[in-house]
Order: C-alpha cells, then structure tokens, then sequence
C-alpha cells in the first residue's frame, strides 16, 4: 500500500505547504497532492481574496524541492486549459522532476470560478464531451513518438509534438470521477489511475468501491483493455481520535465520505481497502503546516502498512 497527502493550498501560506512538503520528503510518504481551483471551493464573496494557489505551478515548485515524493493534481479542471496546452506542462513538470508527474484531470464543477475569471461554463454533458476528447487527445500525445494531427469537435492539432515529454515510462493519466456512464467509460478507454474522492460522500464505503470497479470492469471490456491495467486510488478526509464527540463533528465538518476514530478503525478501514484492491491512500484533511498531525499519521496509520 502507497501513502500520500492531499496538502491543502487555500487559506494557508506558502510557509505553511512547504513544511509539510519537507516533511513528507523526509518521512515515509510516497506522493504529495494539490487541488486546482483558482477560489477556495465553498467560499463566499467575502472570502473569495484568500489565498488560493494555483495547483500546476504549486506542484512544479514542489518538484524542484523534493526527489522523492511523486506529484499531482487531485484533481485538475479540464476547462481551466487547453489540453494540449496541459500536455505539454505535464511533459515539463516529468522531465524535471525524472518521472515523478502524474496528470490527474477531471471535467470541472465549480462554476463561480468560471464565472470570476471569465471562462464559459458549459452544461454538464459538453463538459462531459470536452473531458472524453481532453483525454483521448493527451493520451495520444504524451504516447506519440511522431507528431500528432487530432480533429475533434472541440480540439484540434495540426502535427503536434510533445516535446519535452515523459521522463521514461509515459505520464500515467488519472480520470478524476466516478460517474458510470460517461467518466469511467473514459477512465477505461484512456486513463492509467481511478480515484475516489472521499470528499465526495460515497467513497469511503467498500461496498461503493467495489460496485464502481465492476462498472469499470464492464467499460474494460466494452473497450478491450484489461482492468488489471488501471491502478486503483481513493482520496480519504480522515481524521485520528477515539473521542466520540470529535468523531462526530469532524464528520459533520469535512463530511459523510470522512473515515474518523481510532488508530485501530483507521488501519481496519484502510485494510479493508487494500484487500479490495486499492493500492494508493491520499489523506486529506491534514492542515497544511501541521507538522504534529502528519508525523502522527505516519506513526500510527503508515507504519502499519510498512
């Protein structure tokens, strides 16, 4: 089992992320993750000049301050870029960092967002249709040894190289969403990695996993590709402490998707996970700067799976 942060990138300061990253490098964590919104998700007008920093320059920075921990997006928002403009950052941030990139994309929700910086915010299924193409064109970039021609509806390439691109093996490509008929159909046919965001709600119950990975099965088989070939992931809210009343405001805060109690709870949870085929665990939750909190998780919850 593979262990990472989502480190939190809002309301915080740069000092406060880049304690948690040097930790993270020096401990026994494998990955570190930043969201991508360019406001606070949740915040009101008031709220909305706190700091917020944008997820692919933050994880090019990390790259050049670490050498170990492999880097991502939980997740990126395809509107926010063009997708080969996002390519051809994500050949940069794996070429620098040797290897250690991973492009995490979804199809984007936050419309106040949209709004504030003036991007359109289409309805749901051209969203939908735009992420299918963004991933389909990405994936024939980043695997191209040749220029690339893509004539889609919504984008297209004329002899398109990327260049630099992987560092070794290609970028793997993690399908942010789990929506049965259009986002793992895409994860199927052009993704490397599935999450499920415990942020989300239903991610955190092993029955819902379990139920997600059969529906991707089915798209696997629809697309000739052998599920095996898809590395599963979940990003966990959690939460250590044996006090009732913490537990059940911790859940009421972050969320029903949060996993909160005790060492032992957490490490069974996580288990069961394993056993099921999760091979990658991203804790949120863990506030950025809160250098206690993090060695207390890999301690008690990281250690166990070592």
């Amino acid at each position: 089992m593979q262990f990472g942060v989502q480190v939190n990138v809002y309301r915080t300061s740069w000092e406060a992320v880049r304690s948690t990253v040097a930790a993270m490098e020096a401990g026994d964590w494998d990955s570190v993750w930043f969201a991508d919104h360019f406001i606070p998700p949740g915040a009101d007008h008031e709220q909305e000049s706190l700091t917020a920093f944008e997820g692919l320059s933050a994880i090019a920075t990390v790259a050049g301050m670490t050498k170990k921990l492999r880097l991502g997006n939980l997740v990126l928002g395809n509107t926010y870029r063009n997708p080969a403009h996002l390519a051809k950052l994500a050949g940069t941030i794996d070429t620098m960092s040797e290897g250690r990139f991973t492009l995490a994309i979804g199809a984007g929700w936050y419309q106040r967002e949209h709004e504030a910086y003036g991007w359109d915010f289409p309805s749901m299924k051209e969203r939908q249709d735009r992420f299918e193409e963004a991933c389909q064109l990405i994936r024939q970039l980043i695997r191209s040894e040749e220029p690339v021609d893509f004539k889609g509806r919504y984008y297209q390439l004329d002899q398109a190289r990327l260049s630099p691109a992987s560092h070794g093996k290609p970028i793997p490509i993690m399908v942010g969403g789990t929506g049965e008929k259009r986002t793992l159909r895409t994860l199927a046919r052009y993704g490397d990695i599935m999450n499920l965001d415990g942020w989300a709600g239903g991610g955190m119950a092993l029955e819902y996993y379990q139920h997600k990975a059969s529906v991707l099965e089915k798209h696997c088989e629809a697309a000739d590709r052998d599920p095996a070939e898809i590395k599963r992931t979940l990003l966990m809210p959690c939460y250590l402490t044996e006090d009732k009343e913490l537990i059940e405001r911790s859940v009421k805060r972050l969320g029903p998707g949060t996993v909160a109690g005790s060492k032992q709870y957490v490490i069974d949870r996580i288990g069961e996970f394993q056993n099921a085929g999760i091979a990658e665990i991203m804790f949120g939750a863990i506030p950025s700067g809160d250098i206690d909190r993090l060695r207390q998780f890999e301690e008690e919850i990281v250690s166990a799976f070592r």
